[in-house]
Parts: C-alpha cells; sequence; structure tokens
C-alpha cells in the first residue's frame, strides 16, 4: 500500500521523470542530487524506488519465515508466499520500462496494478496464518462463493478502468508532454463508474446471501467492511469529478484503491477456512448445507 501511495506522489508532484533513467537515478550517478533546476522531483521518485527495495527485504523475510517455520501451513501456504517476492521483482523490472519509454501509460496501468494485486495476496496470507493448518474448505454456503468469484473479478475491472481514467486525465507524472490515452475522459469515468455500480450489485447480493444463510461471523464483517470501503471510496470519486481531480482528493481516493482489493481478499479469504472438519466455523457450515438440503 506504500508503494501505491509514493506512487501516487510521483505522479501528482509530477516527478515521474524526476530520475531519468534506471537503475541509476541519472546517468553514472545512482542517488538523486538537489539541483535548482529538478528541485524535488527526484527525491520523490527517487524515494518511491527505495520503498520497492524496502518490500523486496519484506518479502524476502516472509519467505525465509514460511520456508524455515511455518511448513505445517502446508504447501499452498509455500506457493503463496512466493508471490510477494515474484510481484516485488516484477514491479521493479515493469519500472524500469516506465521510466525507459517516458511514463507511457499503457505501462503505467500495469505497473500499478500489481501493487493492488500484493496487498490481496498479502492480505490472504495474512488471514491464512491465523485461520488453521487444514486443508481449504468453504466455510460458507457455496451460493455465497458463486455471488463472491464474479465480485472479485467486477473488483479487478474496476481497478483497470480506474487506471484508464487516470492515463486520459491530467496527471501524467510529468509536467512535459507525455503520451496519454487516447479516450475521451468522460466517457471512461462513465465506464469505470458503470462498473462501480455493477460491483455494488453484487456486494449486495453477497451481503444478502450471508445474513439468509447465518454465514460465519467473520465473513459478514469482511463484507460490511467492504461496504464501508466502497461507499466512501465513490463519495471521495465523485468528489474529485466534479472538482475538477485536485491532488489532494485523487491522493486520497489512491489511499481507498490501496485498501480496495485488499479488502476483496479479506473478504473471499473468511469464506472459505483452513480450519480442522471439527472446527466450530466448518461445523456451522455443515450444519447449514445439511438444513438446506432438507
Amino acid at each position: 500500500m506504500g508503494i501505491i501511495l509514493s506512487g501516487a506522489a510521483v505522479r501528482l508532484t509530477s516527478s515521474g521523470l524526476g530520475c531519468s533513467t534506471w537503475p541509476n537515478c541519472k546517468p553514472g550517478q545512482f542517488t538523486p542530487e538537489l539541483t535548482m533546476a529538478s528541485g524535488i522531483h527526484p527525491f520523490v521518485e527517487f524515494g518511491n524506488r527505495t520503498l520497492t527495495g524496502v518490500l523486496s527485504i519484506f518479502a524476502i523475510a516472509v519467505l525465509l519465515v514460511t520456508w524455515r517455520w511455518l511448513g505445517h501451513k502446508g504447501a499452498g501456504f509455500r506457493r503463496l508466499a512466493w508471490i510477494p517476492l515474484i510481484g516485488t521483482a516484477l514491479q521493479a523490472m515493469i519500472g524500469a520500462f516506465v521510466v525507459w519509454l517516458d511514463l507511457h501509460p499503457g505501462l503505467v496501468s500495469p505497473h500499478f496494478l500489481i501493487s493492488p494485486l500484493l496487498g490481496a495476496v498479502s492480505m490472504v496470507l495474512l488471514v491464512r496464518l491465523y485461520d488453521g493448518d487444514g486443508r481449504m474448505h468453504l466455510a460458507v454456503p457455496a451460493r455465497a462463493m458463486r455471488v463472491f468469484v464474479p465480485l472479485a473479478a467486477v473488483g479487478f475491472v474496476v481497478l483497470v478502468l480506474g487506471t484508464i481514467v487516470t492515463g486520459t486525465g491530467p496527471h501524467s507524472g510529468d509536467a512535459g508532454d507525455v503520451t496519454r490515452i487516447a479516450l475521451n475522459p468522460m466517457i471512461a469515468a462513465r465506464m469505470h463508474a458503470v462498473a462501480v455500480y455493477v460491483f455494488c450489485a453484487l456486494l449486495a447480493a453477497l451481503l444478502v446471501v450471508l445474513h439468509r444463510s447465518h454465514a460465519r461471523r467473520e465473513a459478514i464483517v469482511a463484507a460490511w467492511w467492504l461496504v464501508a470501503l466502497t461507499l466512501a471510496q465513490g463519495i471521495v470519486g465523485y468528489i474529485q469529478y466534479f472538482l475538477g481531480l485536485p491532488e489532494l482528493v485523487v491522493f486520497f481516493h489512491m489511499i481507498g484503491a490501496a485498501l480496495f482489493a485488499a479488502t476483496i481478499a479479506w473478504v473471499g479469504a473468511r469464506l472459505v477456512t483452513w480450519q480442522d472438519a471439527g472446527s466450530p466455523a466448518t461445523a456451522t457450515h455443515l450444519t447449514h448445507d445439511s438444513t438446506e438440503a432438507r
């Protein structure tokens, strides 16, 4: 999430080419240098790069701890623990091409999208760590999962369309002449809004299913947090739209985006469980299933 916010700071302060090359900030110079011409832009850009390095250290630590002390969580947990490191390395590679190709929006969008996906995976790892050590199985009625899968897919579409809106708007990441997506910003914003409406409809349907089936409390709580976040994000989105995309409001919208994917993943992780078959959550799920069958 810090990568998302520091990346937003790069874009909103037009610091995207504050460092003109990669991995050096300037040719023959790894770290930025304060000059009257460049101002703080190189430091903002280099700060985002440095945070990626910090994230890499944590990703390696997660992997080492998982393989050294968490083998009892199963092979699936170990495979999942690889993703933060792989995603961070991919993030750095794409970031290099973003600089080399002068902030082309076709690369800036996937450069951003990796971060919320990493946030989602990290959330699943966190829930999985404290949930149990058995095989994964549903902790809610199957129809809840049938609603959640399209919900998660539409949530990702919302994020993708959000990057397209940004790619057509004024915040290119650099004060100079930077390529933008050749699409009317108004059309892009409306496409984004329609996807959000579909997401809200699916989220409402999921809440109805969870409450009517008396699903586990953890799933219901996570779903309601997603409702609160989605409403807050929508309010901020409309504010930035009607105020002409002021930088501070856009930054708050990016905070919401950082939380959005992770919260969707939190809901999904609470629809399943890794607890043993005799655990309370599993017993409740089996009771509901048998009631529905009768």
